[in-house]
């Protein structure tokens, strides 16, 4: 592997890149199968990923038709790995069984370990039969969304495809090691003027925000609307902060301390509500909707706006549904994508359908408008969002941060690059862009 990265760092030719042998075995970050009871029934936040998230040494994939061999350069952590790590919901080795079930390209990610990792920028190494777009050597960015479109149902949507799954999540073989295995329909052009680490933030989150606040399939917001975004230095909020003002929009961000305000209002963010200066609390004890609390909420965004949201950007789901319900506006939409506070939601809902509002709900994003919101970056228009990295070994660590939120933006991971910074191609672009990636990258 050392044979490979080195020749990567050194920028040799596709071609020369292919010549070079694969080895037996890589490092990779795995969950393993006979662990998936070791928390028992400890407390969903007492569960530690540094605990159950190991680096061992794994043979490399098998490579099948329309796949692709990539040496990731450097990942990134999402929520879908601290809930692999954690066994919450459920433990993600059934999503294993079940793809295993379909044939023998599925056998292949039925394993006892499972190697995470959604997120990924790095270099083609191997192409499978049927591949015609991509090369050994190309740069490429990965999106997560697995899908093999057999069915027809997929065909305007690929996310409605019955096959959908989520790349490192729902399947193995996640970018956290030394070598993945993607569908050559999950790669798209690494940006010039970026990192390594700073591309490899941009896939899940930058594209699930796009499809909900941008694309056709969700929100589709206007010019003009205004749209409440919880956690909005976060990963996912910070990208739709971003799509926000960039569309046109008028954001109400929502966040912890005033320093993340700080931040939004240095990138024109108007808005800014500091809910815990502020004391906001929207569930009593037992899990009830606190009407009053919610009310003082809506008053302090009609405050600041003159009106309820047109939008709601929603994503931490149990502590903050039922506020998002009720102070988007008559007709308006609540737009999610997960709960990461909790899935099992209460809410008045009568708020719902006597003020004909709107919950739809959307999962990460097509090949399509993954594509455009890559190229979006690649324009300078949207900027990555990364607070910190960690080396591969210490990935736990940061899906341990990530399980308290201790972070803010995107926790990176170096896997094939040994340190932070490499990989721009274009540094007067990276330079005619640098304050935006300065601020954006200030987001901790």
């Amino acid at each position: 592997m050392d044979a490979i990265r080195q020749a990567i760092l050194d920028g040799v030719a596709g071609d020369e890149l292919a010549r070079i042998p694969l080895p037996e075995t890589m490092r990779a970050a795995v969950v393993r199968k006979s662990e998936v009871d070791m928390f028992g029934d400890r407390p969903t936040r007492d569960k530690d990923p540094r605990e159950s998230l190991h680096v061992d040494e794994v043979p490399i994939p098998p490579l099948g038709p329309n796949e692709v061999l990539i040496a990731p350069m450097a990942s990134a952590l999402n929520y879908n790995t601290v809930w692999t790590s954690i066994f919450e919901p459920l433990p993600t080795f059934g999503f294993l069984e079940k793809l295993g079930r379909e044939g023998d390209l599925g056998a292949r990610h039925d394993l006892d370990y499972h190697i995470v990792g959604s997120d990924a920028a790095g270099v083609v190494l191997r192409t499978g039969p049927g591949v015609t777009q991509w090369k050994p050597g190309d740069r490429v960015t990965v999106h997560c969304n697995s899908v093999d479109l057999e069915g027809p149902e997929g065909h305007e949507d690929s996310m409605l495809d019955a096959s959908q799954r989520i790349w490192g999540f729902e399947t193995n073989f996640g970018s956290l090691a030394d070598i993945s295995l993607v569908r050559a329909n999950q790669l798209m052009p690494m940006p010039t003027h970026l990192a390594w680490e700073e591309a490899a933030s941009l896939g899940l989150v930058m594209a699930t925000s796009y499809r909900m606040l941008v694309g056709e399939n969700a929100a589709r917001m206007k010019q003009g609307d205004i749209v409440l975004i919880w956690g909005a230095t976060g990963g996912i909020g910070g990208f739709a902060t971003q799509f926000v003002l960039n569309g046109g929009g008028i954001p109400v961000c929502v966040v912890s301390s005033e320093e993340k305000a700080e931040v939004l209002r240095d990138i024109g963010v108007q808005h800014v509500i500091d809910r815990k200066a502020e004391g906001y609390r929207f569930l009593d004890d037992d899990g009830t909707p606190d009407m009053d609390e919610i009310r003082r909420f809506g008053s302090r965004i009609r405050e600041l706006v003159g009106r309820d949201p047109d939008i709601v950007f929603e994503h931490p789901g149990r502590h903050t549904f039922a506020a998002s319900v009720i102070v988007c506006k008559r007709g308006g939409t609540v737009v999610t994508c997960a709960s990461t506070s909790g899935y099992m939601h209460t809410y008045d809902n009568r708020h719902l359908w006597m003020r004909l509002k709107k919950i739809v709900g959307s999962h990460f994003a097509n090949y399509n408008e993954a594509w455009e919101a890559n190229r979006l970056v690649d324009l300078g228009m949207i900027h990555p969002i990364l607070s910190k990295t960690y080396p591969l070994e210490q990935a736990a660590q940061g899906a341990y941060e990530m399980h308290h939120n201790q972070h803010a933006g995107k926790i990176g991971v170096l896997v094939g690059a040994p340190e932070e910074g490499l990989g721009v191609l274009d540094q007067a672009k990276r330079e005619r862009h640098a304050e935006g990636i300065k601020t954006f990258r200030a987001f901790d």
